[in-house]
Order: C-alpha cells, then sequence, then structure tokens
C-alpha cells in the first residue's frame, strides 16, 4: 500500500464511528508485544473523539450544564457524526451546531437550546475575530464641528447582535460564575444583546430597545447628525444630549470604528 493510500484509509477509520480497524490497514501495521495494532489503533480512534468532545465541552460550557453531561454527549456525537471537522482549525468545529440543533431537538426545548448554542458560539466568534482600530475618546477630541456633523462609524469586527426571547444571558452567567442555572423563562419582550471583544476580553451587554435601534442605525451608516436628527421624535430637544451619551458610552466600551 502505497505513503497516501495509508495515510487515507487511517484517516477513514479514526473519522468513522466503528472503532474496529479494518483488516487491509491492519495489514500494513506492526504492533509489539506490549500493545497489539488493533489495540494501538482503537486507542487512536477514542483519543480523537475525546479530542473533539472536549472541544465542544469548552465552546459549549452552559449548553452541557443545562443538558447534562451524558444528554450533551449525545447532542455532541450526533453533530460530529452529522458535521464532522472540515477545517484543519478545531475552533471551528462548533460552528454548525445551533443550527444543527434546529433538526435533533423538537420544542419547547429547541428554541431556547439553539439561543443558548447561539449565544455561547458568538463569544467564541468574538474571541478570535480581526482585530481593528476602534474610535476612542482621544482620536475624537480634536474633531472639529464638520467632523461632528460628518460622523460615521460601523461596530468593531468582534461584534454580535442577538435577539433573545429568553432568559439565556442567565443561564450563561450562572455557567460562568460555577452556580446553579436558573429556571429557564420567556421574557416579556425580545432582548437586544452585543457581544464583542475589547481590550482582549470578550464582553456582553443587553441593549433598551431605543439604544438598540440608534446602534444599529448608526453602525449602518447613519452620521451623527442623522442619528440626532432621528432621535428628535422622541426625544425632541435632549436629541443631541441622549446621541452624545450613547456615543460616549459606545466609544468607551470599544464598539465602533470611524468609516
Amino acid at each position: 500500500m502505497h505513503l497516501i493510500a495509508l495515510q487515507d484509509a487511517l484517516q477513514a477509520y479514526l473519522t468513522g464511528e466503528s472503532n474496529h480497524p479494518p483488516s487491509e490497514l491492519l495489514e500494513q501495521l506492526q504492533g509489539s508485544a506490549a500493545l497489539g495494532a488493533a489495540d494501538g489503533l482503537r486507542i487512536y480512534h477514542n483519543a480523537y473523539r475525546t479530542r473533539l468532545l472536549a472541544v465542544l465541552r469548552e465552546d459549549f460550557p452552559a449548553l452541557q450544564q443545562w443538558l447534562g453531561v451524558e444528554s450533551f454527549e449525545q447532542l455532541a456525537l450526533a453533530y460530529l457524526s452529522a458535521w464532522p471537522p472540515r477545517h484543519f482549525s478545531l475552533r471551528w468545529l462548533g460552528e454548525k451546531l445551533p443550527e444543527f440543533i434546529a433538526g435533533y431537538v423538537s420544542e419547547p426545548q429547541l428554541s431556547p437550546l439553539r439561543e443558548l448554542a447561539t449565544l455561547e458560539w458568538a463569544f467564541t466568534l468574538a474571541f478570535d475575530a480581526r482585530d481593528a482600530d476602534p474610535l476612542s475618546a482621544a482620536s475624537m477630541s480634536s474633531f472639529s464641528a464638520k467632523d461632528w456633523i460628518d460622523l460615521t462609524a460601523a461596530l468593531v469586527p468582534s461584534a454580535n447582535w442577538l435577539q433573545l426571547q429568553y432568559n439565556t444571558l442567565e443561564l450563561w452567567k450562572a455557567t460562568k460564575e460555577g452556580e446553579p442555572l436558573p429556571p429557564l423563562t420567556r421574557l416579556p419582550d425580545e432582548c437586544s444583546c452585543l457581544v464583542w471583544r475589547h481590550d482582549l476580553l470578550c464582553r456582553y451587554r443587553s441593549l433598551e430597545p431605543d439604544e438598540a435601534t440608534a446602534l444599529r442605525s448608526f453602525a449602518a451608516g447613519e452620521s451623527f447628525a442623522g442619528l440626532c436628527e432621528s432621535l428628535f421624535a422622541r426625544y425632541a430637544e435632549q436629541a443631541p444630549m441622549q446621541a452624545a451619551v450613547w456615543l460616549r458610552q459606545w466609544v468607551s466600551e470599544g464598539l465602533l470604528t470611524r468609516t
């Protein structure tokens, strides 16, 4: 058997579901008195899955705590069977898990499970998203009047919007702090949540509807002057002040880059 064929056969065995090594692979390997070829291959087969399961546990700790170790492992193994690794980096292993849950679980568990998985994956995305120079208070201190009027910005690349229907943030925070999970509850209204990275730390917070609408508009290309105008109907003469308050917070949180 040529080397490339041997490599392909070994990969097919390691990524397959059965831990029984095929005869054509065993014929190419020589065991030792202490460890036969079949047992050695089974060790590699089990170690491969153990590593994949460990990655999913690290990326979705709240999901595991909610489901329990056994049920989470069943979900993870079914997911790996449907979506085996397709990238050289294990960082992308859990990318399709929220999507997979939609076809694996039925309601009433489906929606909250998928929402929790989506939130946890957002933190993974934020952690190693590409860097960008955020808009800073120092750079804005030299703005001219025209700079303020024409100012446009976008969210930093690490930012992810989520619309939460359940107390998913509470579940995630309880897991993070090593506390028992609170009962699952549905929120009276959808909650806008942002997850992003700033100063090498992943951050998150929920936004009230008015702020969420303003930030979406501003990050979509609306100028600061346009933002003030759009807030006038609700805030009247206080619109510029409200826009300035929000802008100062967004800048201090490292949420924006200038466009």
